[in-house]
């Protein structure tokens, strides 16, 4: 069922987490307990991140650096664009929480693992995947905080809150991230051998994150501040984002003559917006009771770009056999 309808099982189990802090919240001593041990996670996961990058990989694509650069213009400057561009248009029709969070989305690094994976998908260059998509979360934990800080205090950059982000960041991001690159000579073949066991472990603190935010976000009224109507609207908001981004990295790509294999990385690459950082980082960013209502036009997002990127990889897959068979034909004749 899943396969065919494209669900992805851990959005279900996001949704669960989600009931399960509305109708069972941390509260009092649970809820310090409970952010104790999601600060925790967040270290853990992103010293995880920083001993899974592969420096072959990232040396590997680095040569394409006109599209790296395409790449991080599409996840920090455009974005972050039509975010305001939007959010403006509709501001006064939308719930300030929906803005925030929309904003917020807009802002966040791309993703890796489904980046790269799309890119295998449709025939891309996964070498340059891996490097772009690893950049991108890289340079987030440093630019998401930085745009956070215009984009969400109404324009003007705000140097306090900008300087307690990136020291909360730093802390509990930036340093486990340097510091498991560093060891991965020691513990990289560990890592790779247990792969599954990291993406569970990855997995295990989103879902720790979101219950402790969301938690707080219940207690503090979350449900009374939404209802059916605003979800309908950030899944709207959500899709026509996505549906513009596809189109833009797209015509980037035609305009700047990327070959097949380029055009898939800019725009799988260049669409995504990572769960996996975007939680963390709000979660370091923000109190726990801001948490969940900025991370819920992500978490739908995340599921969006997963169905229609994939049909969009199969399509690219398609494209490239046909082209083979063409220039087999012509070889042939």
């Amino acid at each position: 069922m899943f396969s065919r309808f494209k669900l992805d099982p851990f959005l279900l189990l996001l949704f669960a987490t989600l009931a399960f802090a509305t109708f069972l919240p941390a509260k009092g001593d649970a809820a310090i307990g409970f952010d104790w041990l999601t600060n925790a996670g967040i270290v853990l996961l992103f010293f995880l991140h920083g001993a899974k990058l592969s420096r072959s990989a990232v040396v590997a694509g680095l040569g394409a650096w006109h599209l790296h650069l395409m790449v991080l213009a599409t996840t920090f400057v455009i974005f972050p664009l039509l975010g305001l561009g939007i959010t403006t248009a509709l501001g006064p029709w939308l719930n300030p929480a929906i803005v925030a969070g929309f904003l917020f989305l807009c802002i966040v690094p791309s993703t890796v693992q489904s980046s790269i994976a799309m890119t295998a998908m449709a025939h891309g260059n996964v070498s340059a995947a891996v490097c772009s998509a690893s950049l991108s979360n890289v340079l987030g934990i440093v630019f998401t905080p930085v745009l956070a800080a215009i984009l969400l205090n109404g324009g003007s950059a705000d140097s306090s809150f900008f300087l307690d982000a990136l020291v909360k960041i730093g802390g509990t991001l930036l340093l486990p991230f340097i510091v498991g690159h560093l060891m991965r000579p020691v513990i990289g073949s560990f890592i790779d051998r247990h792969k599954t066991l990291v993406g569970r472990t990855d997995r295990g603190v989103i879902l720790l994150v979101v219950y402790t935010a969301f938690s707080a976000a219940v207690v503090e009224g979350l449900w009374s501040r939404f209802d059916i109507g605003d979800l309908a609207t950030i899944l709207l908001l959500d899709a026509v984002l996505l549906a513009i981004v596809l189109m833009l990295s797209r015509l980037m790509a035609r305009l700047t003559r990327q070959p097949h294999e380029d055009e898939a990385v800019l725009v799988f690459c260049g669409s995504k917006k990572s769960l996996a950082s975007g939680v963390p980082i709000a979660g370091a960013m923000f109190e726990p009771a801001q948490v969940g209502v900025m991370v819920l036009p992500l978490m739908l997002y995340h599921q969006m770009q997963l169905i229609v990127c994939a049909a969009l990889a199969q399509a690219y897959a398609r494209r490239y056999a046909a082209t083979l068979e063409n220039k087999r034909e012509t070889l042939h004749a």
